[in-house]
């Protein structure tokens, strides 16, 4: 099961983890506070961002990218996939449950 680990301004980080939990994109997105360093267009920059580990399901996975993507506003959102191989029973149940349909 694959977790996206998505990097935010953090003006930005509660709307995008709200939305995608209601819209059933993410069982569960956890935010965390941190400092980046990175380059772009040539500079180096220094900010306060967000760090959100967005729980999904392989089935999910995909159309939570593109609403990140959708709504994210950096031009080139930091969006990365990490696959979990080994979790609790229960998490896991839970997990595919709170993504799935509730008609499902």
């Amino acid at each position: 099961m694959p977790t996206a680990y998505i990097t935010v301004p953090r003006d930005a980080a509660e709307e995008i983890a709200r939305e995608l939990v209601e819209d059933r994109l993410a069982a569960c997105v956890n935010r965390v506070d941190c400092k980046s360093t990175y380059r772009w267009q040539d500079a180096v920059h220094d900010d306060d961002e967000e760090i959100l580990l967005a729980k999904t399901t392989e089935e999910a996975y995909s159309d939570l990218v593109d609403r990140v993507d959708a709504i994210h506003p950096y031009d080139v959102p930091c969006i990365e996939r990490f696959d979990e191989t080994t979790m609790l029973d229960a998490f896991a149940a839970w997990r595919d449950d709170s993504v799935s349909s509730p008609d499902a």
